[in-house]
């Protein structure tokens, strides 16, 4: 390994370095969640104040094990945080709390298993193949790899949801989305003091259009695949239909079925889309990495297009991507709402008060991390830390994401395809701003110089 202290920093979020008050935090949560950080958040455990309501801030890996894990029913979701994403993806799994919450997250265990995902890599090889094509009509030159591999994984999502067969205008979709997650991801003043729900925010009109679409061609697709029998290939809604929660023997609703499957088309492209453009972004930053990939990936699969079964034989491409999602986490700030008495860290926590879970700086602490801002993806050779209380990019207990073995799978085929046929390097004056909406994404796109290589 190289000494990180000769090797530059990855672009890094501006954290705050004095406290905000209320107009400060409302303004600079709208346009970056991540700046409403103390930049104290990379070197405590834990920090706690008030701001119209008590709140605390832990970074301690073993206060985020009793909030996520031990007592997670104690901790629900913020209502800030349900409130941006209700009007689209109703009472979901990522909504729902409870009784509610556990019969979805049973019915739909069997799709999100480790056969069920193996089973839909030719999905993700083919849409690496297509990207790969597109982007050989384009080489040599300057290119938006953010949004290339946006493209991508949304066809990837599309695929998996609902199988070759079954139409669905994927371009008002993918528009619908955009314009959702553009116009609604933004926390209003009114969520951040706590205001009631039934209290009108103005995004709710604005992104009422793209809603609507959105609900309306999963419906229509539903109904599409109620009536007809011909799909015979497995996707996500005949997972979801067939689920049965094994200890009520009840399956999912149709409302349940399409709020998910939205959840499932508008989280799961974008988050995979994410960690592959930060992890082409750093492969550019170190050109050294790069071309050690290049290496392991060609002496794998020469020339050809990754399957499933070239996954384990890719473990720096795979530590690649890990460390891509410590240095960007797509979730970089969980919300919670303490129901209970509890202590944390040794304070008292009282109902009602806010936790806040910055995940960004978890994976920056210097209490937990060696060099936190350096791209080391070797430091996953470790298997210990990939499962440490420290590193939780998919969230930790009940409520971690069920989709995370489909985001990895997925991540390390299409980068392994990408840097196996094309080099990467950066753009002067054109790095990537870190910025957090509703996920950590790359402000101003990942603008690489992009060349074939032989």
């Amino acid at each position: 390994m190289n000494d990180p202290q000769q090797r530059s920093i990855p672009v890094r979020a501006k954290l705050a370095t004095r406290p905000l008050g209320i107009i400060t935090i409302v303004r600079t949560a709208r346009r970056n969640l991540l700046e409403i950080i103390p930049q104290l958040a990379t070197q405590q455990p834990m920090i706690s104040g008030k701001t119209f309501r008590r709140w605390h801030m832990v970074i301690d890996p073993q206060g985020l094990r009793q909030i996520l894990r031990k007592r997670a029913e104690d901790y629900p979701k913020a209502d800030v945080a349900k409130n941006i994403v209700r009007p689209a993806i109703g009472e979901s799994l990522f909504v729902a709390e409870g009784v509610h919450w556990l019969r979805q997250r049973r019915a739909a265990a069997a799709a999100f298993s480790s056969r069920s995902i193996r089973g839909l890599a030719p999905i993700m090889s083919a849409a690496s193949a297509r990207l790969i094509d597109r982007i050989n009509k384009l080489a040599p030159t300057t290119v938006d790899m953010c949004e290339e591999i946006t493209a991508a994984t949304f066809e990837v999502i599309s695929n998996v949801t609902f199988a070759d067969g079954v139409e669905m205008d994927r371009a008002i979709v993918h528009r619908a989305i955009d314009a959702y997650l553009s116009g609604s991801a933004r926390a209003s003043g009114l969520d951040i003091i706590g205001a009631p729900a039934w209290i009108p925010r103005l995004r709710n009109l604005v992104t009422n259009r793209a809603v609507k679409d959105m609900k309306r061609i999963a419906e229509k697709i539903i109904e599409q695949r109620r009536r007809s029998n011909e799909t015979k290939q497995v996707d996500l809604h005949g997972l979801l239909a067939d689920g049965i929660d094994p200890h009520t023997k009840r399956k999912m609703s149709l409302t349940e079925i399409r709020d998910n499957l939205l959840t499932f088309i508008v989280a799961g492209h974008e988050t995979t889309a994410l960690a592959l453009s930060w992890s082409l972004y750093l492969l550019s930053f170190d050109q050294d990495i790069q071309r050690q990939a290049r290496w392991e990936v060609r002496k794998v699969i020469g020339h050809k297009v990754p399957v499933a079964d070239d996954i384990p034989h890719l473990p720096l491409i795979h530590r690649v991507v890990l460390e891509a999602m410590r240095l960007y986490p797509p979730a970089a700030l969980l919300l919670r709402t303490a129901l209970k008495k509890d202590e944390v860290g040794g304070r008292e926590v009282r109902p009602g008060d806010a936790m806040l879970l910055p995940i960004y700086a978890l994976h920056r602490n210097h209490c937990h991390w060696d060099d936190p801002d350096y791209f080391i993806p070797d430091r996953f050779r470790d298997s210990k830390i990939v499962n440490s209380p420290a590193y939780l990019p998919f969230g930790t207990g009940p409520r971690a994401c069920i989709g995370s073995g489909f985001a990895m799978q997925e991540a390390v085929i299409m980068l392994a395809a990408l840097i196996a046929k094309f080099s990467f390097e950066l753009v002067p004056n054109r790095n990537p701003e870190p910025v957090m909406i509703l996920t950590l994404r790359p402000k101003g796109g990942v603008w690489l110089q992009v060349k074939s290589v032989s």
